[in-house]
């Protein structure tokens, strides 16, 4: 039997130890080539030209922020090409979560219907921490996530993590001050009167782990949310709410305090939903980011089966 050539390994992924990633990043200028392949052969005028290839063939090169293995692909000048000598790059994909914003210190995601935030004592894998810790130590071994905040498994929409202890901290430590803005839609059986307000109580949870209001201070945790309603349409309203405190499951307890469950929140009263979920979604989130001090200001577009309702 003749003698076969062993296939190749994809670059990073041979045996051995951990190498870091080796980005570079090159500006197109006015003249240079404009097809994407023949800009790599004139960045890197002493490599070989299958190496080159190669770079393009197993997705080690980012054209404009956006990982491409066309070799035609259209270079204008001022587009920014970077190349990952190491490895392929390592891109976020995932059905259920959307990577919404990556820095050095934080992760910005939009998460979808039905995942858990983080693991229990039943689930460890499969949850929005758990995945993208896996992404990260993809990228390498040493990286570290760290949770700053959770959503309810059934509510969709903006959370952020934390790539470091030194931004998780200064997050949870000084939360109040960090977090400028969070704002949720709901879809709401009925119609809230008045259209816009407080709603106040002081949350507890029994041995269920179910949570209630309670007047007494002395059982509960103050809580505090505003709403105000944006749209009607019957037997629903679509609303906004903000929060001035962060208590567990608080919007769903206000709003059955107010005798308008969200649609398909049957722990909380509601009926069974339409469209088979929990119409929840944090649609805003902003906050100084925890190391650089920047505005960080993101929005979530609602679900589509939020304006079938209403």
């Amino acid at each position: 039997m003749p003698n076969r050539r062993p296939l190749a390994a994809k670059p990073g992924t041979q045996p051995g130890t951990f190498r870091p990633d080796n980005i570079l990043t090159f500006s197109a200028q006015e003249g240079a080539p404009d097809k994407l392949l023949d800009f790599l052969f004139s960045v890197f005028p002493d490599a070989r030209r299958t190496t080159v290839k190669d770079y393009l063939k197993y997705r080690q090169v980012m054209l404009n922020g956006t990982v491409t293995t066309q070799f035609d692909a259209k270079v204008t000048p001022g587009a920014e090409v970077k190349v990952n000598t190491t490895r392929e790059f390592q891109v976020f994909s995932h059905p259920r979560i959307k990577l919404v914003y990556e820095d050095d210190d934080v992760i910005v995601i939009e998460k979808g219907y039905g995942l858990l935030s983080m693991g229990t004592d039943k689930i460890k894998d499969g949850t929005a921490y758990s995945i993208l810790r896996e992404y990260l130590k993809r990228k390498d071994p040493r990286n570290k996530l760290f949770i700053v905040h959770r959503l309810d498994r059934d509510t969709t929409g903006l959370m952020m993590f934390a790539k470091n202890r030194e931004a998780k901290d200064t997050m949870q430590h000084n939360w109040n001050n960090m977090v400028l803005e969070r704002k949720y839609v709901a879809v709401v059986e009925g119609d809230l009167e008045p259209e816009a307000g407080e709603i106040r109580s002081y949350l507890a949870e029994n041995s269920a782990h179910e949570v209630y209001s309670t007047d007494n201070p002395e059982l509960g945790k103050l809580a505090v949310t505003y709403y105000k309603t944006l749209k009607r349409r019957k037997p629903y309203s679509l609303v906004e709410l903000s929060l001035a405190t962060g208590r567990k499951n608080q919007i769903r307890v206000h709003l059955k305090d107010k005798g308008h469950p969200i649609v398909g929140d049957r722990r909380y009263g509601a009926a069974p939903s339409p469209i088979h979920r929990l119409c929840l979604h944090a649609q805003t989130l902003r906050f100084v980011h925890p190391v650089t001090r920047k505005d960080m200001n993101f929005s979530a577009p609602l679900p589509a089966g939020f304006f079938r309702l209403v």
